[in-house]
């Protein structure tokens, strides 16, 4: 087997043509860094991760000689562009806007927050959701993790603020023009507010439950995003996540969910596996 790839190596290298084939790797690779850059922040970045992932399989089980299980992995494959054309319509159409217009969207990145930024960031993410549900004024607030929602919040009106609590409040302000919608919540950064969110069509859900938990459980199928959810008819707080509905969340059920995100990992506190467990 080392004899194999020792011989496979200097057989490559034998017929590397400089110029032709380092013209086609570039190429390669050019295509390859601005459809990452296309693709991040949105849900198709996970299913190019999982297809990269099926891809390198392929040619380990190829090199091994496993014809069956390479057979049943390149068929996925090459099924795989289909797939993508189906499932992310909005993000190739997006795609190619940019590239008809020549350029291509600007990411913001955050780094990561401080210890003292995480603790400014809960606390006022807390108020603002229990100030909202001493008023029974109906909110919806999306924490954006790992999964990109870029589709979504291009649905809503960029807002591009910093956390506080007064301004959160005020978007949720009874018939303000983006109370109905959800604003999105990218690290430091109320990204945009009056965003559509997908409902869940499952029909185990309690039906006194109205549009916005819908909304919230919807948006926690697809994601693996916090949804916190303030209900106008009787001002309690709920969180949504994985597909799950957490209800009756107090101001410190509220800070140790968020410290999941924003706190140092040796100060977090399993806020979810303690749900779980309870349930």
């Amino acid at each position: 087997m080392l004899q194999y790839i020792v011989d496979f190596i200097r057989n490559s290298i034998a017929q590397f043509d400089v110029i032709r084939d380092t013209i086609d790797i570039l190429l390669v690779a050019f295509l390859i860094y601005y459809l990452l850059k296309l693709t991040k922040g949105t849900r198709a970045m996970s299913v190019l991760k999982g297809l990269g992932i099926i891809l390198i399989i392929s040619w380990v089980t190829a090199f091994m000689r496993l014809n069956a299980i390479t057979w049943v992995l390149n068929y996925v494959i090459a099924s795989g562009a289909i797939v993508i054309v189906i499932l992310f319509q909005p993000e190739l159409r997006r795609a190619l806007e940019h590239l008809g217009r020549g350029r291509f969207d600007r990411v913001r990145m955050w780094g990561k927050s401080t210890q003292e930024d995480g603790e400014y960031i809960i606390q006022e993410i807390s108020r603002a959701l229990i100030n909202l549900a001493k008023r029974r004024a109906g909110a919806l607030v999306v924490v954006e993790r790992r999964t990109g929602l870029a589709e979504i919040y291009e649905s809503g009106t960029r807002i591009g603020g910093f956390i506080s609590s007064a301004l959160i409040e005020n978007i949720f302000e009874p018939n303000a023009p983006l109370h109905d919608g959800a604003i999105m919540i990218r690290g430091q950064e109320i990204v945009a507010a009056g965003c559509f969110l997908p409902l869940s069509d499952d029909h185990e859900i309690s039906r006194e439950l109205g549009t916005r938990h819908r909304a919230a459980l919807g948006v926690s199928q697809i994601s693996d995003c916090l949804c916190f959810i303030v209900s106008e008819e009787t001002g309690v707080i709920s969180l949504a996540r994985e597909g799950k509905l957490i209800r009756y969340l107090d101001m410190k059920a509220i800070r140790e969910a968020l410290a999941e995100e924003y706190l140092k990992k040796e100060e977090k506190r399993s806020f979810w596996k303690r749900a779980k467990d309870e349930s």
